[in-house]
């Protein structure tokens, strides 16, 4: 059982399906008999939409996980996921954005070590957070997701004017064509690299003014980002967070998602992600009540953002008086929930390309891949799936996706 779980979230040498009728293409991993045996409803990356989106990995796949060596297991990683980049047409070289799960905040900077070898010049954005549940292998310190260009394409990094070298092995923005990534953002002045502590809402402000002027640099404001996450500290700073974000954004703001997980530096209490995109179609649509009425709309987020053949979602939940304390019947309704919200933006499931899955108990992980893997029924998006409480009383688990037509 142990083997099977250790392969759960991670990557093999991999190799294109055949296109589908959509303009996905699948990256799928190696036919290991262990990974048929857990029949894993994940793609090893996807490619669409001008970019591939690779699953979260924890390993390569292939070799047992080196046990306590967060420095190996970052290499496996690594090495895995430039294979699957290969398979798929790019390559590490290429990677735009990445987010990096850690097991344990003193595990930061060995795994910068070695990170920092894989990206010598010109890094990605990059977002770092500490789970505080497992990683689906019980022996994983560090899980990876990314999202990279294809050969070819354009990439440029973005570094406001006058600010310091950035002091990790991250770069602020990556943009390619009218697509900006932004790394996680803590309250950190750009200038010095000081760290501004305070409380959240001072913290809420250096973090979005830092956005402001990574933005400005690549030729765009906050009316173009689509999709962020915040990670917050403390739930209880929920509240207060929304009231220094909200100020920031227009009526149509970002689809967003907002989750409880450890942070890189006992000075912060938010970091924030987002994702920009330089489009005059940009649409915002509100997920529609059970019996077809309009939803009431979040002065918070968007339910989704369309730009062009892209639709970037919030992260749902599924709470209500009839799923309390169920993993399985909260999975559900978000599902439920998830094909409204599609449907209203002329999209379908079958389109999803990236899905992040966010738990507050990992061991009820089984139970929520029981309602996941018949929703998708196969040809499944890339997906991470991490150990960080989403925010609300009885909220177990929190899922975020992105669909290309």
């Amino acid at each position: 059982m142990r083997a099977i779980i250790a392969t759960l979230l991670a990557l093999s040498s991999a190799g294109f399906a055949s296109a589908q009728s959509s303009p996905r293409q699948l990256v799928t991993t190696g036919g290991g008999a262990l990974r048929t045996a857990a029949n894993l409803p994940f793609s090893a990356a996807v490619k669409a939409g001008g970019f591939v989106y690779v699953a979260g990995a924890v390993g390569d796949g292939e070799a047992p996980l080196p046990k306590g060596d967060v420095r190996a297991q970052t290499r496996q990683t690594l090495d895995g996921i430039q294979q699957t980049l290969k398979a798929a047409g790019s390559s590490l070289a290429n990677a735009a954005s990445v987010t990096v799960y850690l097991r344990n905040a003193g595990d930061a900077a060995a795994m910068n070590e070695v990170y920092a070898s894989y990206f010598p010049t010109n890094p990605p954005a990059r977002t770092t957070v500490i789970v505080t549940q497992p990683l689906a292998n019980a022996d994983g310190l560090v899980e990876i997701s990314m999202i990279a260009i294809p050969d070819g394409g354009e990439r440029t990094v973005i570094h406001p004017d006058g600010w310091a070298k950035v002091p990790s092995p991250y770069s602020y923005g990556i943009k390619s064509g009218n697509t900006l990534f932004l790394a996680g953002l803590v309250s950190r002045s750009g200038l010095s690299n000081a760290n501004d502590p305070g409380d959240i809402t001072a913290q809420t402000k250096t973090v979005l003014d830092n956005g402001a002027a990574i933005l400005k640099q690549a030729g765009m404001s906050y009316s173009d980002v689509t999709t962020a996450r915040v990670f917050i500290a403390d739930a209880a700073m929920f509240q207060p967070m929304n009231a220094a974000y909200r100020p920031y954004f227009s009526d149509t703001p970002p689809a967003r998602l907002t989750v409880k997980a450890g942070l890189p530096g006992a000075d912060f209490a938010i970091e924030v992600s987002m994702i920009a995109v330089k489009d005059a179609t940009r649409t915002a649509f509100t997920t529609p009540n059970a019996d077809g009425t309009a939803g009431r709309a979040n002065g918070n987020l968007s339910s989704a953002i369309r730009v062009g053949n892209t639709l970037y979602l919030s992260g749902i939940i599924g709470n209500t008086a009839a799923t309390r304390g169920d993993t399985k019947a909260q999975a559900t309704e978000i599902l439920v929930r998830v094909e409204r919200t599609l449907k209203a933006a002329g999209f379908a499931k079958s389109d999803i390309v990236d899905a992040t899955v966010f738990m507050a108990d990992m061991t009820k992980f089984g139970e929520m891949n029981e309602v996941y893997r018949p929703w998708f029924g196969g040809n499944f998006p890339a997906r991470a799936t991490v150990g960080i409480g989403p925010v609300g009383d009885d909220v177990l688990l929190e899922m975020m996706f992105t669909a290309v037509k």
